[in-house]
């Protein structure tokens, strides 16, 4: 009987927790053109001379602060939401787990849908917002993987989720009960950043895009696939979601790397200006990942916890992400029957 082919996708994670494991993830991550968007020459002389090489002993280190018996948390939450995903759906489909980067890799198992014989492959790219650094090479990619082929079944890419209703409301359940445990007197959404010029790019006329926060408090025809724009959009959900108070709550940008601008107001600015304002108990909800792994891990809950305790807070909690939650899982579930 012919199956429907599931492809569900998220960035990926070093095979160990070792610098020379890190390295190389580091090299396939940011050798790519849609994740660092400068000429081939200059990406392989930054990326292999000077940040891989210096980069990689430390972010080793903080991936061995989350590393489990398992392996990476990440791509562990990716199997395991195979299987639970697939349990729900059924024998008519085949669900596969594949990281952009690092393993399991999408050729393999693009091949193991295709060896299946499915008529059809639906990919589900787990990133909420729109970014060409995260989905439009996530795509490019299972393209890459099927061109190779002689024949390919059709092929449908599930569009971003940044306000669907089963999204919010999975990370509403998640976080209304972990908040029940932390008298929070402040919500922190924090977001991974990315490059303003990206954001440029995205939007196609680069006189729209002001990166303020006016310019993103409402998804236009201009801004529809602007990654800040959607973030803001999911923050108002999740707000509205969780009956938030104004001013009870900011929207920030994590993870910048480099000397160029990337989107803002940046998270670790952000904590300073929140201690100024008096904030002493702070939760932080990072709904730009569906899975925990390094980013929310380690520089939120560890090195952001560490961080705000220096700045003289009293204490940082990281809302879990939502991970293999059943509600999660089903919602899962019901975007690739297409509901």
């Amino acid at each position: 009987m012919s199956k429907t082919g599931v492809l569900l996708i998220n960035l990926g994670s070093p095979d160990a927790a070792d610098t020379g494991s890190v390295r190389r993830y580091l090299r396939e991550f940011l050798m790519d053109a849609r994740v660092i968007d400068i000429p081939f020459p200059a990406r392989l002389l930054l990326v292999n001379g000077i940040i891989a090489p210096f980069r990689s002993p430390k972010s080793a280190h903080a991936y061995q602060k989350i590393w489990t018996s398992k392996g990476s948390p990440l791509v562990q939450s990716g199997l395991d939401l195979q299987e639970k995903v697939q349990k729900l759906l059924g024998p008519d489909y085949l669900v596969r787990t594949a990281m952009r980067y690092g393993s399991p890799n999408i050729p393999s198992q693009v091949k193991i849908l295709l060896d299946a014989n499915v008529e059809t492959i639906r990919v589900l790219p787990l990133y909420p917002q729109y970014a060409t650094a995260s989905v439009a090479s996530s795509v490019q990619a299972v393209m890459d993987a099927l061109i190779r082929e002689y024949a390919f079944p059709p092929l449908h890419v599930l569009p971003d989720f940044y306000e669907h209703k089963g999204f919010i409301e999975s990370f509403q359940f998640v976080a209304q009960r972990h908040l029940a445990k932390f008298d929070a007197d402040h919500i922190l959404f924090s977001y991974h950043g990315l490059p303003q010029s990206q954001l440029q790019q995205t939007t196609r006329k680069f006189e729209t895009c002001r990166f303020e926060e006016a310019c993103c408090s409402s998804i236009r025809p201009e801004n529809r696939l602007c990654y800040r724009a959607q973030c803001f959009a999911t923050t108002r959900a999740l707000v509205k979601a969780l009956d938030l108070k104004e001013g009870t709550y900011t929207t920030s940008f994590q993870s910048r790397l480099g000397r160029a601008a990337w989107i803002k107001p940046y998270t670790d600015v952000v904590f300073g200006e929140l201690r100024q304002k008096g904030v002493k108990r702070l939760a932080v909800l990072c709904p730009a990942f569906v899975a925990d792994c390094l980013e929310t891990l380690e520089e939120i809950g560890m090195r952001g916890a560490e961080d705000w305790k220096e700045l003289g807070g009293e204490a940082l909690t990281l809302v879990p992400s939502l991970n293999t939650e059943d509600i999660w899982c089903e919602t899962v579930a019901s975007m690739v029957r297409g509901n």
